[in-house]
């Protein structure tokens, strides 16, 4: 289910459109929803890096959450540069909604320094992050 669609489309406070896919802004969050059969690669998704910093700037902590509700491929080697773009990423999670979107998020989990990152829902995926930006923040 897509945020704008869900009953937490009333928490969003912004949306940025790129090329590549949606991201809404909530506090202390953003929820990142790729357009389908799009690759993401540091190039495809420079956009959408400069509208985080540009939301939450370089030093309030913030998570993220991608939620795959299309299916999309990942440049994994691209994952360290993209994180390194972001000092203030203080924590990131995966909504997956079927098991070759959750066997994706294990294997991109693998690549990222946060564990225990792939969530069933929204609502968990955004539980969870907020608690572990919040406690980044304390």
């Amino acid at each position: 289910m897509t945020i704008a669609s869900s009953d937490i489309a009333s928490k969003i406070v912004k949306q940025k459109q790129s090329n590549v896919g949606t991201v809404h802004f909530l506090n202390h969050l953003a929820v990142i929803e790729f357009n389908e059969g799009t690759h993401i690669d540091l190039k495809a998704v420079r956009k959408t890096l400069n509208d985080l910093i540009d939301h939450f700037g370089c030093t309030r902590p913030f998570g993220i959450i991608a939620n795959r509700v299309h299916s999309y491929s990942i440049s994994l080697l691209d994952l360290k540069a993209a994180r390194q773009a972001l000092p203030n990423l203080s924590a990131y999670g995966i909504v997956s909604y079927n098991s070759a979107t959750r066997m994706n998020a294990e294997i991109e989990s693998s690549f990222c320094e946060w564990k225990d990152i792939c969530f069933n829902n929204l609502h968990e995926g955004l539980d969870t992050i907020y608690k572990r930006v919040m406690r980044k923040s304390a």
